[in-house]
C-alpha cells in the first residue's frame, strides 16, 4: 500500500515507520496517489504567528483576543486542552486558562503570513480557492508531470515549506471532492495529513453526526432532529423527493452530501459575498450599554477585515438571536460601498434600535455585503451629518497609528463597555 513519510517526503510501501528517516509520521493510503482535491488549514493561525514572533510564548497557553471584556479570536492548542474555544467571553477563558498569555491581535501581520503561504500555494497549481486569511482549497489534478510528483507528495512538501520558512504549522487533508478534503483536515490537527478515498467514504460518512456537514449549525441540527435525523446513516434512510420536499434546497445538498457527492470545483474566482462577525454570549443579556459595547467591537472587526482585503460593502446587517433561538435579520442600503467601522457601526445601531425587541439575546453580529473595491469606498459627503467627514478621517489616522504601535495604541471608549 502507498506510504509517505511526511517528514523526509520518503515515498515507500506500508510501514509504521519512514524506512530512511524512522520516523513514525507517515501518511498510509490505498489511494494516496490518486487522489488531487484537498483542503489547507493553517494550525491556530493567529496563535501560533503570536508564538512564532515571541518565542517567551512558544510553550505557554496563549490567546489572541480582547481584553477581560471581549472575546476570543483563537486560541493555541494548549489553551484548548483547558476548554477555550474561539468567540467564547474572555472571562470564561481565563476561568478555564487563568495561566493564559491574552495578546492583542494583529491583523496586518497576520495578512502577510497568509499571502506568503498563497504565494507557495500558487506555485503549485493555478486552481486555489480561498475561505479566509489561513485556509483553502486547492486542486492539483493534472499536474503530477509539472511537479513530477503525485498530489499527496506535494502538499506535504508544501507543509514541510511552511515550517522551515515560515515558522508556521498546517493540515492537509486529502480526498476527491471538497466536502470530503475539508472533514479530512481536521481528523488529525495539528500538523495533521488525512486521506478519504473514494472506496471508503460511505462506509466513513455512515456513523458521522449530520453536523458533520459544512454549514450544519444549531438551528439546521434541532430541525433534522424533529425529522429523526442525527446521523449520516439516518439521512441515507431518506428518499431525495422526501429530503427535498421536508427541508427544501438544503434537503437535496444533504442528499447528495450523506453519500459523498460534492460537484462543486475548487474555484479560483470565487468572490467574497460578504464579511460579518458576531458573538454569542456567554449569559442571555438585554444589557443596552453590553450590546452596544458589541456592536462598535464587531462594527470595528468587519471594517478591519475589509480593509485588509482592500473592499467595501454597500449593505450593512444586523443578526440578533433571542434566547429562544429566534433569528431577527435586518439590512441596509448605504448610498455608496464603505469600509469605515464608524459608518458600519452607525447604520447597524440604527437597524438595532428600530428592531424595538431588547431582548435577551445570545447572539448578536454585524456584516457588509454587494461587496466593492476600496477605490469605490466612502466617496460622497453625508450632507445630513456634517462630522462624518472628521471622523473619517480621525479613523484613517488611528489605522495608521495602529499599524506602527499595534492596536492598543488607540482604544475607542465604547469599545470597553
Amino acid at each position: 500500500m502507498p506510504a509517505l513519510c511526511r517528514d523526509c517526503l520518503t515515498a515507500f510501501e506500508t510501514g509504521a515507520r519512514c524506512p530512511r528517516c524512522r520516523s513514525p509520521r507517515v501518511v498510509v493510503h490505498a489511494e494516496l496517489n490518486q487522489l488531487s482535491i484537498a483542503h489547507m488549514d493553517c494550525d491556530a493561525f493567529y496563535a501560533s504567528v503570536e508564538k512564532r514572533d515571541n518565542p517567551e510564548l512558544r510553550d505557554k497557553a496563549v490567546i489572541v483576543g480582547g481584553g477581560t471584556r471581549g472575546v476570543v479570536s483563537t486560541c493555541c492548542y494548549l489553551a484548548r486542552i483547558h476548554g477555550v474555544r474561539s468567540a467564547m467571553p474572555m472571562f470564561q477563558a481565563l476561568k478555564l486558562c487563568p495561566e493564559a498569555v491574552v495578546v492583542k491581535p494583529r491583523m496586518s501581520v497576520y495578512v502577510e503570513a497568509s499571502r506568503a503561504i498563497r504565494a507557495m500555494m500558487e506555485v503549485l497549481t493555478p486552481a486555489i480557492e480561498p475561505l479566509s486569511l489561513d485556509e483553502a482549497f486547492l486542486d492539483l489534478t493534472g499536474t503530477e508531470r509539472l511537479h513530477g510528483a503525485p498530489a499527496a507528495v506535494v502538499l506535504a512538501r508544501l507543509l514541510k515549506q511552511m515550517e522551515d520558512q515560515l515558522g508556521l504549522s498546517g493540515s492537509v487533508g486529502l480526498s476527491h471532492n471538497k466536502f470530503l478534503a475539508k472533514i479530512a483536515s481536521d481528523l488529525d490537527k495539528p500538523r495533521g495529513f488525512s486521506v478519504i478515498g473514494r472506496a471508503e467514504t460511505e462506509s466513513f460518512l455512515r456513523p458521522k453526526p449530520v453536523r458533520i456537514i459544512w454549514g450544519v449549525g444549531t438551528a439546521a441540527q434541532a430541525s433534522l432532529e424533529k425529522a429523526g435525523i442525527r446521523t449520516i446513516s439516518d439521512l441515507l434512510r431518506w428518499d431525495r423527493v422526501d429530503l427535498t420536499a421536508r427541508f427544501g434546497s438544503m434537503g437535496d445538498r444533504l442528499w447528495h452530501l450523506a453519500r459523498g457527492i460534492d460537484m462543486r470545483r475548487v474555484n479560483r474566482d470565487e468572490k467574497l459575498k460578504s464579511i460579518s462577525k458576531e458573538t454569542t454570549f456567554f449569559e442571555d443579556t438585554s444589557d443596552g450599554d453590553l450590546l452596544d459595547g458589541h456592536l462598535w467591537r464587531l462594527a470595528e472587526q468587519v471594517a478591519d477585515r475589509a480593509k485588509a482585503k482592500a473592499l467595501a460593502g454597500r449593505t450593512v446587517t444586523l443578526k440578533l438571536k433571542r434566547s429562544d433561538f429566534q433569528l431577527i435579520s435586518r439590512r441596509h442600503s448605504l448610498s455608496d460601498p464603505t469600509q469605515l467601522g464608524d459608518r458600519i457601526y452607525r447604520a447597524a445601531r440604527a437597524l438595532f434600535d428600530q428592531v424595538g425587541d431588547k431582548g435577551p439575546y445570545r447572539l448578536i453580529g454585524v456584516g457588509i455585503s454587494d461587496l466593492a473595491p476600496e477605490a469605490e469606498a466612502d466617496l460622497s459627503a453625508d450632507l445630513l451629518d456634517p462630522n462624518a467627514g472628521k471622523r473619517a478621517a480621525a479613523e484613517r489616522a488611528t489605522d495608521a497609528i495602529r499599524a506602527r504601535f499595534g492596536r492598543e495604541a488607540i482604544i475607542k471608549g465604547r469599545a470597553l463597555r
